[in-house]
C-alpha cells in the first residue's frame, strides 16, 4: 500500500485558549479537491485521512458531518482508499483533554457513528500516535493538558489507549472485516555512559506501553509496577488484557530522524539522529508483537540543495525492502504529508505560522522534488513487490468494489486487485 496523508493535528497550545488546526493552516479545507487530485497525480491510491475531530464532533450523539460527507464521497468516486484517521493530537473544547476519563466512552461513540455512516470504509487509524499524543500532552507538558508528572502521563496513556480499543470493538460491530493500521511512533534510546544505561533501559520499555496495553500483550515487570504506583489499577490493567484485537490489526509505525534519543546520566535525553534506522527498530517491534508492518509515516526537510527529502526517500524504502527480504510481512510505506506542513519546527507548541517543507507538494499544491521521486518510485515498484517471496494475504477493499450493496450500503460482494 503506497500511501500519504493529509495532516490533521487537532492540539490545542496557551492552556486550551489555542488550537492548531493543520489542516485549516495548509489550506485543507478550501482546497480539499486539488489535494485529492494530487494525490491521483502520484499514482497513490491509499490516503491516511480524516476529518477533523473537533469540527466533526459537536457533542454527545451531536455531529457535523458536511464536510465529512462531500470529502469521502469524493474519495469513493476517485477510488481511493482512506486509512481513517480519527482523533489526531488533540479532542473538542467540550471533552477538555486526555486527563477526562469520560474520553474514552465518548470516542468509541464517535467512531462507532462513524462506522455506521460510512460503512463501505474499512481501513481505520483510530488514534494516531498513542505514545506520543500521550507523551506530548501529559510528560512534556506541550500540548492539550500540559503536564509534566507520571501520574498525569498514565492517565492520558491509559484513557488514550482505552479510547482506541473501544473505537476498535464498536467498528468491528459494525464491519466485521475492519483492519485497523496503528500509526505509532517507532523509538530507540541509546545510552550515552554506563551510569546511564539503566535509565536509558526503563525509557526503552515505557516506548512499549501503549502498544502493549493496545495488543493486550502483559507489560514488562517494571512498567507494571510504574503504571501501578501512577494510577492504573488492576481493574483497567486486566481491560486491556481481557481485550485482545491484534489479529485484526497491522503494525504500523512512524520513522523520523528525530525518533531516536542519546539519554545521558542525569535523565536528560538529546536526539542522538539516525544511528539503528528504521529496519533495525521495526525490526525490535515486530519481535514483540508479530504483526504485519506499515511503514506509516516519515518525511525530511527539502533543504537547499532540493535533493536531501529525494535522498531520505530513497534511503527509507530501501530500509522497507531490507524488511521484506528478511522476511518481516512488510504491507506498506507512507511519506507523510502530501503538503508542507506548519509549525512542526517548534513541534506545534507555538502558532507562527512558519511553513516547514515537508511535504510531495508545496502549500500552492506545486510538486516539490520528493513528490516528482515518490511518483517514480510508486511507478518502478507497483508491479514488483507482489512478486516477493513474502505473502501477506489481506482482503483489502477498495471503493467502488462493490458490485451490489443492500440499503445501509453493505457489501454482498468485492473484488480482489493484483498482489492483494
Amino acid at each position: 500500500m503506497f500511501a500519504t496523508g493529509i495532516e490533521n493535528s487537532i492540539p490545542t497550545i496557551n492552556q486550551g485558549r489555542t488550537r492548531i488546526d493543520q489542516m485549516d493552516v495548509c489550506y485543507h479545507y478550501e482546497r480539499w479537491r486539488e489535494d485529492f487530485d494530487c494525490v491521483e497525480e502520484l499514482g497513490i491510491q491509499y490516503l491516511r485521512y480524516g476529518p477533523a475531530l473537533h469540527r466533526t464532533f459537536l457533542g454527545p450523539g451531536n455531529y457535523d458531518w458536511e464536510f465529512a460527507d462531500e470529502a469521502f464521497a469524493e474519495l469513493r468516486r476517485r477510488q481511493i482508499t482512506p486509512i481513517v484517521d480519527l482523533c489526531h493530537f488533540g479532542v473538542p473544547d467540550w471533552i477538555g483533554d486526555f486527563q477526562n476519563t469520560d474520553f474514552p466512552r465518548l470516542f468509541a461513540r464517535y467512531a462507532a457513528d462513524f462506522a455506521e455512516r460510512f460503512p463501505w470504509v474499512q481501513l481505520y487509524t483510530p488514534v494516531n500516535e498513542m505514545f506520543i499524543c500521550a507523551t506530548f500532552s501529559a510528560k512534556y507538558g506541550w500540548w492539550n493538558e500540559q503536564l509534566r508528572d507520571d501520574r498525569s502521563f498514565v492517565t492520558a496513556l491509559k484513557n488514550i489507549v482505552k479510547a482506541n480499543v473501544l473505537a476498535m470493538i464498536e467498528i468491528l460491530k459494525r464491519r466485521h472485516d475492519a483492519i485497523f493500521v496503528q500509526s505509532e511512533s517507532s523509538e530507540y534510546f541509546h545510552a550515552d555512559s554506563p551510569a546511564a544505561i539503566h535509565r536509558a533501559e526503563v525509557l526503552n520499555s515505557t516506548r512499549f506501553l501503549t502498544l502493549d496495553l493496545n495488543y493486550g500483550r502483559r507489560v514488562d515487570s517494571e512498567m507494571y509496577e510504574y503504571l501501578m504506583d501512577n494510577g492504573m489499577t488492576r481493574e483497567e490493567y486486566h481491560f486491556f488484557l481481557q481485550h485482545r484485537l491484534k489479529q485484526h490489526c497491522i503494525l504500523g509505525n512512524d520513522y523520523y530522524r528525530t525518533n531516536e534519543h542519546r539519554v545521558f546520566a542525569d535523565g536528560h535525553t538529546t536526539s542522538a539522529g539516525e544511528t539503528f534506522g528504521y529496519s533495525e527498530i521495526t525490526r525490535q517491534y515486530y519481535n514483540r508483537y508479530r504483526l504485519p508492518v506499515m511503514h506509516t509515516e516519515t518525511n525530511l526537510r527539502e533543504g537547499p540543495n532540493g535533493d536531501e527529502a529525494v535522498k531520505w526517500l530513497w534511503k527509507e524504502w530501501a530500509n522497507v525492502l531490507r524488511l521484506r527480504n528478511v522476511g518481516i510481512p512488510t504491507v506498506g510505506f507512507t511519506w507523510y504529508s502530501l503538503t508542507d506542513q506548519v509549525d512542526w519546527d517548534t513541534a506545534l507548541r507555538e502558532k507562527n505560522g512558519n511553513i516547514n517543507p515537508l511535504g510531495l507538494f508545496d502549500l500552492d499544491r506545486k510538486i516539490r522534488n520528493v513528490g516528482r521521486a515518490y511518483k517514480q518510485l510508486i511507478s518502478d515498484w507497483r508491479d514488483v513487490l507482489p512478486a516477493s517471496s513474502v505473502c501477506l494475504v489481506v482482503p483489502i477493499k477498495k471503493p467502488g468494489d462493490y458490485s451490489d450493496e443492500d440499503a445501509a450500503g453493505r457489501p454482498h460482494s468485492w473484488k480482489l486487485h493484483p498482489g492483494e
